[in-house]
């Protein structure tokens, strides 16, 4: 089991090793044999040590090159923007790293791969990472289909991933070397359903959501918490549209039917995306309640000024003021000329945890996981990490986005443990 931890973002620094004094001359008489063969064997003896020592600390001692695994879906016409938030931002963690030192003076390389939404090719790749003894670690920047099927293969070969959003539960139940970077889908969904009741004091709501596991996962806890604590809140329609549906106009147009004064819509970016503008086509007074997978530049781009209104429950909060988060964004910003969205800022923060893990223990995977184990408070650009729990989910408050002026602004947080910790689910 994982041991409980929270993590915290600091800064990378350059750490170096200092130089072995020099012994004192030899005396001009020759040495008896028996004190030249002491000699040799605390030699050899000293020499084993540091060998040992180097297999803990790994390449920060030797000043070796870091190779840190990736995949993300890429070439996926439906999560294009998705894989292109993520390399860029595995990518970009990797260059400010090295620009400012690597990891103790140890250069850090990126061993990157599409795995284009495709569960058997994110098992290939997963093989190829797992068992290639140069990867120190991995970061999935996928979703929670090639994930779930990579963990397993990574936990089996004794290698350490980091999840940077997947939602789905199975992916840190592979073991105890996987650790989740985001809240999983019950999580970020049970928060919504709080916010819907007490704040957007909705009475009748219409859910629309992707039949995948993110979709599937998020409705079923979306429904429960309604059940158990506002029963006076009726789900009134639910419809399933598949990743590659897009035209949504039925679907929206039967949701106003039902009498809903709220659409929850559990949507990656493009359906999530027609979804409003639906909503504004057909000229309905609805409010809008989506999630992460809403959270990106791309939506604001196909939905244009029918994103207006519309909430998230997500991981970041653009107006966070914490250092992480603006340098983060301001970066981002130069680098690509594009405004950054969670999930690259989950890929980048996941990148973060195996710096700070590698700079303190090295590249030993399971010091690497006692280490991540016990951090604690770790400020991150996607705010506070207050600690993974014991199965590796992370628990930090869920934040609540609303889209103005084609922005996304800060709108509420739900940071009561008792439903941000995923060990309650």
């Amino acid at each position: 089991m994982k041991k409980l931890l929270s993590l915290s973002l600091a800064a990378i620094m350059i750490g170096s090793l200092a130089a072995c004094g020099g012994s004192a001359p030899a005396p001009a008489t020759e040495a008896p044999a028996a004190t030249e063969a002491a000699a040799e064997t605390e030699a050899e003896a000293g020499e084993e040590k540091a060998e040992e020592e180097g297999e803990t600390a790994g390449a920060e001692l030797s000043g070796d090159a870091i190779k840190i695994g990736f995949f993300a879906p890429i070439s996926a016409a439906s999560a294009a923007a998705d894989g292109a938030s993520a390399i860029n931002s595995a990518k970009l963690a990797v260059k400010l790293v090295n620009e400012n030192g690597g990891i103790n003076g140890a250069p850090v390389e990126l061993a990157d791969f599409d795995d284009g939404l495709d569960t058997t090719e994110a098992a290939n790749i997963a093989e190829k990472l797992a068992y290639d003894d140069s990867v120190a670690a991995v970061v999935s920047g996928s979703y929670s289909g090639p994930t779930k099927v990579a963990a397993p293969i990574f936990q089996d070969a004794g290698k350490l991933m980091v999840s940077a959003y997947a939602v789905h539960p199975d992916v840190t139940g592979a073991g105890d070397l996987i650790f989740s970077q985001s809240f999983p889908g019950a999580v970020q969904a049970t928060g919504a359903a709080v916010f819907t009741a007490e704040q957007l004091k909705a009475k009748k709501v219409a859910i629309i959501y992707v039949d995948l596991d993110f979709g599937t996962t998020q409705v079923n806890a979306f429904k429960a918490k309604l059940e158990k604590d506002y029963p006076d809140v009726e789900v009134v329609y639910e419809q399933g549209v598949a990743i590659s549906d897009s035209d949504l106009t039925s679907v929206v147009t039967a949701a106003a039917a039902s009498g809903a004064d709220l659409i929850y819509s559990v949507n990656y970016y493009e359906q999530a995306a027609e979804v409003l503008r639906q909503v504004g086509l057909q000229g309905l007074d609805i409010p809008v309640l989506g999630t992460e997978g809403a959270d990106s530049w791309m939506l604001l781009d196909i939905a244009g000024e029918y994103a207006n209104g519309l909430y998230i429950t997500t991981n970041m909060n653009r107006d966070d003021q914490n250092e992480q988060t603006q340098a983060y964004i301001e970066n981002y910003r130069k680098e690509y000329g594009i405004e950054p969205d969670m999930v690259g800022a989950s890929v980048y923060d996941a990148f973060q945890v195996l710096f700070e893990a590698m700079k303190n223990v090295g590249t030993d995977s399971e010091a690497m996981r006692d280490y991540i184990a016990g951090m604690k408070n770790f400020d991150t650009v996607t705010g506070t990490l207050l600690y993974y729990n014991a199965e590796g989910s992370a628990v930090k408050p869920i934040q609540v986005q609303l889209v103005t002026d084609g922005e996304y602004h800060f709108a509420g947080v739900v940071d009561d443990e008792a439903i941000i910790d995923p060990a309650n689910y």
